[in-house]
């Protein structure tokens, strides 16, 4: 499911709103045990749009037409909520291999999970899902059996974490659309190693203070101050090891809504 950008600001005040009004920061939810890479763990998986499609258009972490191109293209995965973890884990990449020897080859698709799987298996709270592309559910079978793997419609499957590697690519922030001097949201973009976002914080033009920016849906972050004041640095924090980066001053003091803007370094494409 996709959220409206006319409603992004709506959802960033509200949370501004609750924090302020409890009188502390909210203590981090998110697990701070480390991936682990080399694990194959049991799941199931399915497909979804055209069989040699590139999967869904957009998704519920918001990158939007990013999905239809490379390097997400026709590497898209919609993944339940024990791995969606509720927008957190937007971002973190997977390997995937089918247990069928009949119909699937033993080589395993890397997938970057884009959205969340609503209906199925993957309902259950504690049920690992994906829904695949066409093309990377096909890719999981043996030569010429593309179309006998997808007609199975649902298999078990073995999943493990894996780095993501956007190669040529470094860390970019998205200015999504309506924000202002007094209301900013930021989507993250090709986040190597680990892939998914624990907190985000900015820091303004002048200053020595970062600020945290709120989650508010996919992979998008807010703040809610003002007026605001380019350019600014953003900070980084892993959902799964904690590591940190901080890009200074990624975003310039002319900025404007609907703008993406490049860092010049990312995280090692390692976990």
């Amino acid at each position: 499911m996709q959220l409206f950008p006319v409603i992004l600001p709506t959802l960033c005040v509200f949370l501004h709103l609750l924090i302020s009004g409890s009188g502390s920061t909210p203590p981090l939810t998110h697990s701070k045990q480390q991936v682990a890479a080399t694990r194959w763990l049991p799941a199931t998986a399915t497909w979804y749009g055209s069989a040699e499609g590139d999967g869904s258009s957009g998704g519920a972490c918001g990158y939007g037409s990013l999905v239809d191109v490379k390097p997400f293209k026709a590497r898209v995965g919609a993944v339940s909520p024990i791995l969606f973890k509720g927008g957190e884990g937007c971002g973190a990449c997977y390997k995937v291999r089918c247990l069928d020897k009949t119909i699937c080859s033993k080589r395993a698709v890397t997938i970057i999970a884009t959205d969340q799987s609503p209906s199925g298996p993957s309902a259950k709270a504690k049920h690992t899902h994906f829904d695949l592309s066409g093309a990377a559910f096909g890719h999981m079978a043996i030569p010429g059996h593309n179309g006998v793997i997808r007609n199975r419609g649902l298999l078990n499957i073995l999943y493990r974490r894996t780095a993501c590697k956007y190669r040529g690519k470094n860390i970019a922030f998205h200015v999504n659309a309506g924000s202002t001097d007094y209301w900013l949201s930021l989507l993250i973009e090709y986040e190597d190693g680990e892939g998914d976002i624990g907190s985000m914080h900015i820091r303004q033009a002048g200053s020595k203070e970062w600020i945290s920016m709120k989650h508010i849906w996919g992979a998008n972050w807010c703040i809610v101050e003002g007026p605001l004041k380019g350019p600014f640095s953003v900070k980084l924090t892993t959902l799964s090891n904690n590591k940190t980066l901080s890009a200074t001053d990624v975003i310039p003091s002319n900025w404007v809504p609907k703008a993406t803007y490049t860092s010049r370094l990312n995280f090692s494409p390692v976990l």
